[in-house]
């Protein structure tokens, strides 16, 4: 946490409002926090997004940021800015000045703009939609249609071990379905219509797991924080910027330099293939339950999504339909322990698949971990101390 946000200039119309004049707290901010009464931040402003949320393009996927520093989501989803105006209608005061959260993130950076611009340049030389394709759609119905398949296939196939083999096939295309359909529908990229999007981001639901839980530790903590880990905690724990994706298996998997080295580390490339096959489970299982209980996902607030009746009436009947088609139904046709046993192969296939995926992308040999030196600039280094972005502009020179 260093660099102080960019203060955003204000209008004419906007320093005329006394509504914008109004000094909030970030207590103020993060104890309106739910579906009823939304606060958020953008940069130096507090908006106010309750009754925005019903009316957002990108549908209700906004409350996400209810209590929280919204400005990283704001600046990442929307490449080609936000209107101001649009910011000014919403906002209702300012943080006050020796509360402003610092950032990792400098947004004038010139790097990030020059990024971005280059971005929204090739897509748009490409012909190409920011969100929802034919071919995403296609792919899509491919990939619903194999997991459907092999998961009747292995209710009716007499002969076991052909049925552990689409037990293994579902649970690839499981894995699938939420690496290219859910994935861009809690994301808002599956479609054009926020139903769409919402019918893609519930298929996370659909496979046993939850859409909910999936964006608190994606979108709230993975995406705006790649591979970042905030070793100073701040006074409010809802502003610590920390990718909980990559982590979490910490001490059982050290995956950044500032981790404690313990002497089983020196052996993790043996068992984690093993830990990875239970990423599933552990979700399904675990990981669910404790953030729709404690309504808090480590240091990331879920009181957005599970202050709403109708999340929760979602979250428990969707648990308990998919354990009828997931377990329940292989039970039935193969008995208890065969159909456990089917139901577990699936999962540790899907997990295994998913995590190894997973890792191999994010957590690979010269990845950059951010070093700050103390200046105004951070500059993520990898562990062969090259500066990436150093490195990018000498060669644009």
């Amino acid at each position: 946490m260093c660099i102080p946000p960019t203060p955003v200039e204000e209008t004419s119309s906007s320093t005329t409002s006394a509504s914008t004049t109004k000094k909030f707290t970030i207590s103020d901010v993060t104890s309106n926090n739910n579906h009823k009464s939304a606060y958020t931040l953008y940069r130096n402003k507090v908006l106010d997004i309750t009754k925005f949320a019903k009316v957002h393009p990108g549908g209700d996927i906004i409350l996400l940021v209810a209590g929280k520093d919204a400005t990283v989501l704001v600046e990442t989803y929307h490449p080609k800015g936000v209107p101001m105006r649009s910011i000014n209608k919403l906002t209702i005061g300012t943080i006050e000045e020796s509360q402003v959260p610092t950032s990792y993130y400098s947004w004038s950076s010139p790097f990030y703009n020059t990024l971005r611009k280059r971005v929204t340049q090739r897509l748009s030389e490409l012909k190409k939609p920011l969100r929802g394709t034919k071919e995403i759609h296609f792919k899509a119905v491919l990939i619903l249609f194999a997991f459907w398949f092999s998961l009747y296939q292995m209710y009716t196939n007499d002969t076991y071990y052909k049925a552990c083999l689409w037990s293994c096939t579902m649970g690839v295309f499981g894995h699938f379905v939420g690496t290219c359909i859910q994935h861009d529908g809690n994301h808002g990229a599956f479609g054009k219509s926020k139903w769409m999007n919402l019918f893609g981001g519930w298929t996370m639901d659909m496979i046993g797991s939850s859409a909910f839980t999936w964006q608190f530790q994606h979108m709230l903590g993975h995406h705006p924080f790649t591979n970042l880990l905030t070793t100073s905690t701040p006074k409010n724990t809802a502003l610590l910027e920390s990718d909980p994706d990559v982590f979490s298996s910490y001490p059982f998997m050290r995956m950044h330099p500032t981790h404690a080295s313990y002497w089983y580390h020196s052996y993790q490339h043996v068992y984690a293939p093993f830990l990875f096959a239970l990423m599933t489970l552990a979700k399904v299982f675990q990981q669910d339950f404790e953030i729709i209980s404690n309504k808090a996902l480590y240091h990331i607030d879920a009181h957005c999504r599970y202050d709403d009746i109708k999340n929760v009436i979602r979250f428990w009947s969707m648990k308990f339909i998919s354990m009828i088609y997931m377990c329940g139904l292989p039970i039935y046709f193969h008995g208890l322990f065969k159909g456990l046993g089917l139901f577990f192969i699936g999962h540790l296939v899907c997990g295994e698949v998913l995590a190894t995926m997973f890792i191999v992308n994010h957590v690979i040999d010269g990845v950059a971990f951010v070093d700050y030196d103390g200046n105004d600039e951070i500059h993520p280094k990898t562990t062969n101390n090259v500066t990436p972005m150093e490195e990018c502009q000498k060669d644009s020179k």
